[in-house]
């Protein structure tokens, strides 16, 4: 997903004539739009036609986009609009087996996969600032920077050998502190 500064900067331009940034736009949200529309209506051809809909509308009110949200919540409250203006000339979704909704699942995590994987990363942001500032230095290098373990150990003037000895013992403590239990739940988190 690109950057909402580019996307209002494509709906500026757009409202102004320039189909380039018209065309980016529509490039941009038009495949997010349809699997949103297919999974509310249940049929391919019944999506198709309201991303149809949908960006003619949004081509339509570029001229009237004031920014108070995002350009993509602006471009699915209309999508969603659509669909509830099709529902009201009595369409139904279409019912589809099991296997049929398998196949389109969104792409990406889940709401609650996200929130255990930002869960996660606090817990181990909070676990590597409670090491040695030593230690935090090489997880810091290594793991958030992303230098390899030859850069590290030049980046601190240590032999490589060290640098490897003294990381493990760094991960070592980390699982450890992980392993704990989050305060007020049952599990721990598997390392």
């Amino acid at each position: 997903m690109i950057p909402d500064a580019q996307a209002r900067q494509w709906c500026k331009l757009a409202a102004g004539g320039d189909t380039g940034a018209a065309t980016s736009l529509v490039r941009e949200f038009h495949k997010l739009i349809f699997a949103y529309l297919r999974r509310l209506t249940g049929a391919d051809a019944d999506a198709a036609d309201l991303c149809q809909v949908t960006f003619l509308k949004v081509w339509q009110s570029l001229s009237r986009f004031r920014g108070e949200s995002s350009v993509s919540s602006w471009i699915h409250r209309i999508a969603y609009c659509s669909y509830v203006d099709w529902l009201r000339k009595s369409h139904q979704p279409t019912e589809q087996t099991d296997s049929w909704w398998a196949g389109i699942l969104a792409e990406g995590l889940t709401p609650s996969e996200q929130a255990a994987c930002v869960e996660t990363a606090r817990r181990i942001y909070a676990a590597v600032d409670g090491l040695a500032d030593d230690d935090r230095q090489l997880i810091h290098l290594h793991y958030y920077q992303g230098l390899s373990l030859a850069e590290t150990a030049a980046t601190l003037s240590m032999p490589g050998s060290t640098l490897k000895y003294r990381l493990r013992a760094a991960l070592d403590q980390l699982r450890s502190l992980l392993r704990e239990p989050i305060a007020g739940a049952n599990q721990k988190i598997p390392l």
